[in-house]
Parts: structure tokens; C-alpha cells; sequence
């Protein structure tokens, strides 16, 4: 009971929700850069928030089925293809749940829209966990298979694997998804250090557009664009930084922390981008505009509510 990976893609690899109350140590939270595309997947397949699953960055992979399972894709638009014996293929389309049958290939072919796609599959990974999580620590070297991205040959092995459900993909059925143009808003609120900076450059901070920089993975993202000026900000202690954390370094352009980055960091943060809006952050493909804009904390509060309200549709 195995899927077998025919072609890797650029960077597919096990993620989950990530590993919590190891930042003291260094070790940062890991896990899924989209985490409601990634639990939405799970959803449609019957699995709990956190199941591990599939993240397919930029170029997608090929796999081979062993059993009966189903799975589902949500987050970054992909042309995929089902691949069967003596059948032509067929089309699989994101947020839908699927069956396939054992022998069944499934083909990841043209990226069109978004970055990291979530393949969730209804069983469990025959994989020892690492630090209580399955996520892949790329520059650690450990979790996920082997600590490293999936390679051509490798086999994932496979237990509890539910029946398929009644549910089988039907074009028609297939409900609204999110879209991924190239320009985001990104909304946040302020951070520890927010007071540190002027006014103008505040002001400055949000009125600019930047745009993602070719220097950008699941550690951070560095944003290109007008930097902030006048930058005359004592040193400070370091101190702890989570995913979405906004820093300024002296050049005076923002820097994302991602699921990755480190856990510590001693430039200034002016912001922090919100929970409803983290998905984002792992669909962002160099080049891509963002701007950032203002919330309240209970505004943040009442979007990741709806956002809640957004994933159960899926299983209504």
C-alpha cells in the first residue's frame, strides 16, 4: 500500500500543520505554506486539519497509486490529468474529491495560477513522525520522507486507508475557488516594534506596492520596490518572530517571515499579516504585487471566523 512517485516535480514534499513548542530551541513550526488550501484538501477527503499531505511547489509531480483511496487538490491551479489503462486522460479539477482505483496515475502538468498545490488522500502515512509532526524541514534535513523533498523512485508507504467515499468528481459540481491574478492584499496589524517607526514611514509602508523577489522560499520572502526611508531605528534585542512576522532591515525593504524562517530575528517588525491571510503567503511567485493594508485586531479576528465558515461549505 504505497504511492509511487514516477516524477518528483521541483519540490514536492510531506507537510502537515507543523510542530508546536519547539521555538525555544530553534526549531520553527514547519508544515504547510497554505494551510487552508492544505486543510481544505483534507477536509474533502475526511481527515482532521492536520493530516499530512502533499505540497507540490511549482512544477508537479507524477504518482502511481497502489489501492482504492481518494484525494482531493485545492491551492495552486494545475492542468492534471487521471491516467488509466487502455483509457484516454481524464481531468481532475481542484476542490473536488476523488477515487482512484489501484493502478491509477495521476499527472501534474502545466502550472496555472498560484504556486503550491495540496494533495490530501484518505489514509495515513507509515512514516515515524519527527518531534510530533510529519512536516519537512528542508534545511534541517529531517521529518517528512527521508528530510528531504520527493524524488523520482521513492515510495510513500500508505496505512489506514478508508474506503473511497460516494463522493466522484463531476465537473458541474465544482464549487467556487480561490483565484491567484498576480496582486494581493495582504492585511495586517501592527507588531511589537510598530511604534518604532515614524509615522510616514508607516504611511509609506502601506501606500507602497512591492513585488515579490526572486529571493523568496518557504524560510521568507524578500519584497522588492520603494524602501522606506529614513531609517534611524536604535538597535534592538532579539527577539521572536512567527510566519507572517514583517521585518525592516536597514535597506529599508520588508521581509515576510514564512513557515521556515528562523525563530529569532533582530530587525524591527512593523506589522504582522494576518492569520486569514498566511494562505497567501504560500502562493506568491516571484514578481507577483502585494500591498499591504491596515486591520484592527478584532477585524483580523472576525475574517479568520469567516474564513472557518469558507472550508465547511466543502463538506455541506
Amino acid at each position: 500500500m504505497s504511492i509511487k512517485v514516477i516524477r518528483a516535480g521541483m519540490q514536492t514534499s510531506i507537510q502537515d500543520l507543523g510542530r508546536f513548542g519547539f521555538m525555544d530551541q530553534g526549531i520553527p513550526r514547519s508544515g504547510f505554506m497554505d494551510p487552508l488550501s492544505a486543510t481544505l484538501a483534507n477536509t474533502l477527503v475526511g481527515n482532521v486539519s492536520h493530516h499530512p499531505a502533499l505540497e507540490i511547489c511549482m512544477l508537479g509531480p507524477e504518482l502511481l497509486f497502489n489501492q482504492d483511496i481518494s484525494i482531493a487538490i485545492c491551492g495552486a491551479v494545475f492542468e492534471v490529468e487521471r491516467l488509466r489503462p487502455h483509457s484516454p486522460p481524464e481531468p481532475i479539477h481542484n476542490n473536488l474529491a476523488v477515487k482512484l482505483k489501484a493502478g491509477d496515475k495521476l499527472r501534474f502538468a502545466k502550472r496555472l495560477s498560484g504556486a503550491r498545490a495540496y494533495l490530501a488522500f484518505s489514509a495515513g502515512l507509515a512514516i515515524k513522525p519527527e518531534l510530533n509532526s510529519h512536516s519537512t524541514h528542508f534545511g534541517a534535513k529531517f521529518g517528512g520522507f527521508k528530510g528531504r523533498a520527493l524524488m523520482a523512485g521513492d515510495e510513500i508507504p500508505l496505512t489506514n486507508i478508508k474506503a473511497p467515499g460516494s463522493n466522484q468528481q463531476t465537473p458541474t459540481e465544482e464549487k467556487s475557488v480561490l483565484g491567484y491574478g498576480g496582486r494581493y492584499i495582504l492585511r495586517c496589524v501592527d507588531s511589537v516594534e510598530t511604534s518604532l517607526f515614524s509615522r510616514q514611514q508607516q504611511r509609506d509602508f502601506y501606500h507602497n506596492k512591492y513585488q515579490v523577489g526572486q529571493a523568496s522560499n518557504r524560510m521568507g520572502l524578500r519584497l522588492d520596490g520603494p524602501p522606506l526611508s529614513a531609517l534611524n531605528i536604535a538597535d534592538i534585542s532579539s527577539s521572536g518572530l512567527l510566519n507572517g512576522s514583517i521585518q525592516i532591515p536597514p535597506g529599508g525593504l520588508p521581509i515576510i517571515s514564512g513557515v521556515d524562517g528562523q525563530t529569532i530575528g533582530g530587525y524591527p517588525r512593523i506589522a504582522n499579516v494576518i492569520s486569514a491571510d498566511l494562505f497567501a503567503l504560500g502562493q506568491l511567485v516571484p514578481g507577483d504585487q502585494v500591498q499591504f493594508v491596515k486591520v484592527c485586531k478584532n477585524q483580523a479576528h472576525t475574517l479568520l471566523v469567516s474564513q472557518k465558515h469558507y472550508i465547511k461549505q466543502y463538506t455541506s
